[in-house]
């Protein structure tokens, strides 16, 4: 006997999506998170491009997701993983509490984080001027002058966000052309409160109890110059949460970067074990993905059990 028929780990969209379609299949559901229902989506100032939804913000889609996952009868608990064991066909979930959670299939959807720099200053002034999300801190920078870092949608949809506030954004990116959907590019470009600089990297951040000014460097002339600024926003892509797997006794395979690899059916190399959203190798990193992956997973996942 478990506790539940299914365990999810991270409620982002792929996890909050296979909750809902986890309960709507009759399971037993929990769905364990670290934080907050929404993950990454909760940081998205509008969410312009899910089919159908209109644009709502990022927060508002999130709790749509919550409340119908909680209607469909699925159960949430907020704490760390810290392990996952598995024996007999049941995965034992161990929480950093020193509690445990037993199903016969586990989800995981902990997503991505934001990729670090590394430069000088980044960690020292992280909070004081650094930051890796737009809608959480750009008020704090109205009328100032903002460096946004990186050439994906994350950047152009930050920088243009910020664009709002302040009429001086310097987006920097260190290859020759933004990797973002043409779209977003066109209306980056066409902003007239944003400065695009190509082939330019962040040497070192620098300041007293705050940001002041950033180290610049072309990387085609080699030309190295400080810049006043006020903040540094830094989308420099994401590194999956998997970590906590390093040590634990259920290891799914991993690719060369750390995402765990599934196949079609969102399955792992490990029977009952799926994986879905960011943290999954290949995802394309969109919302309408991740929930499409949750529902995928949910459903393989169901007819995982039953054949068992």
């Amino acid at each position: 006997m478990t506790d539940f028929d299914l365990i999810i780990i991270g409620a982002g969209p792929a996890g909050l999506t296979a909750a809902q379609y986890g309960a709507r299949s009759n399971l037993k559901v929990l769905v364990i998170e670290q934080l907050s229902p929404g993950g990454q989506a909760l940081v998205i100032d509008v969410l312009e491009n899910y089919p159908g939804a209109g644009q709502k913000s990022g927060y508002d889609f999130a709790m749509d997701l919550h409340k119908q996952a909680q209607d469909f009868g699925a159960s949430f608990f907020y704490g760390s993983v810290n392990n996952i064991k598995k024996d007999n066909n049941i995965f034992s979930v161990c929480l950093q509490d020193g509690s445990v959670r037993t199903a016969p299939a586990v989800i995981i959807a902990t997503g991505a984080k934001p990729r670090l720099l590394n430069a000088p200053g980044e960690k020292e002034f992280s909070g004081k001027g650094v930051s890796y999300c737009a809608t959480c801190d750009g008020n704090f920078f109205k009328n100032k002058k903002i460096f946004v870092v990186g050439g994906g949608d994350a950047a152009c949809d930050e920088a243009r966000y910020l664009s709002r506030l302040t009429d001086r954004i310097v987006l920097i990116h260190r290859r020759d052309s933004f990797r973002a959907q043409k779209a977003l590019v066109k209306r980056t470009l066409e902003n007239p409160n944003i400065e695009t600089r190509y082939n330019t990297v962040i040497k070192e951040i620098k300041g007293e109890a705050k940001v002041k000014s950033v180290v610049l460097a072309d990387t085609q002339s080699s030309k190295v110059y400080e810049e006043e600024a006020d903040a540094v926003f830094i989308f420099a892509g994401t590194v999956p949460q998997s970590s906590f797997l390093e040590s634990s006794g259920v290891k799914p395979e991993l690719d060369e970067s750390g995402y765990i690899v599934t196949d079609q059916k969102m399955a792992t190399n490990i029977p009952g074990l799926y994986a879905a959203g960011d943290i999954r190798s290949g995802a394309f990193r969109q919302v309408v993905t991740a929930a499409a992956d949750g529902a995928a997973a949910a459903h393989y996942a169901s007819g995982y059990i039953d054949e068992i």
